[in-house]
């Protein structure tokens, strides 16, 4: 039985790609994630999550923004992708994660330029860092998820391939220590 998902399929080139990028901001950028609240690394878990949709961090962060105090409306708007109701001042970085998903991890160095002029380039880095770690998350719990269906009653998951699902799953354990010496040594991106 193939199983029809709205959650993103990913390759294992594109996943090694996220876990890049979350390996480099986690070493460069590790001052700046502390910049940024723990409610508002929430939103913008749920801003990507939203346009990915992967169940088990949706389910996860969608709880700790309930258990951070989050209101109601504030939680629909993240939870549907509409951000009619967020805090004026996480707007932007908000939209932001939600383009950066939603182009698959590309965006503009004009685009996070204006991150940078709204939040400060700590912020920015702080911000961006947050987003590349819940890109990550998703990246790899969607693939668990697909994974675990394949051989359970709900079968495979359309468009998921095995091979796929099972680099997602067990590369992280050889290939993000090398990321992490290469991104060590890497030079500064955006």
């Amino acid at each position: 039985m193939n199983l029809d998902s709205k959650s993103r399929i990913y390759g294992k080139r594109e996943f090694v790609k996220i876990m890049s990028d979350a390996t480099y901001s986690m070493i460069k950028y590790r001052k700046c994630i502390k910049k940024v609240s723990e409610s508002f690394q929430t939103n913008l878990m749920l801003s990507v999550t939203e346009v990915n949709d992967c169940a088990i961090c949706s389910y996860f962060h969608t709880k700790r923004a309930i258990d951070s105090g989050i209101g109601d409306e504030e939680l629909k708007s993240l939870l549907s992708g509409n951000h009619e109701n967020v805090k004026k001042e996480e707007a932007k970085a908000l939209l932001f994660a939600q383009h950066y998903a939603s182009e698959k991890e590309v965006y503009s160095v004009e685009t996070f330029q204006v991150i940078i002029d709204a939040y400060g380039k700590d912020m920015a880095y702080g911000i961006l860092s947050s987003i590349r770690m819940i890109s990550f998350g998703n990246a790899y719990g969607i693939n668990f998820l697909n994974l675990k269906s394949r051989f359970t009653k709900m079968g495979r998951v359309k468009g998921s391939k095995l091979i796929n699902e099972l680099f997602i799953c067990f590369s992280p354990i050889i290939i993000m220590p090398i990321t992490f010496i290469i991104n060590l040594f890497r030079k500064k991106q955006y």
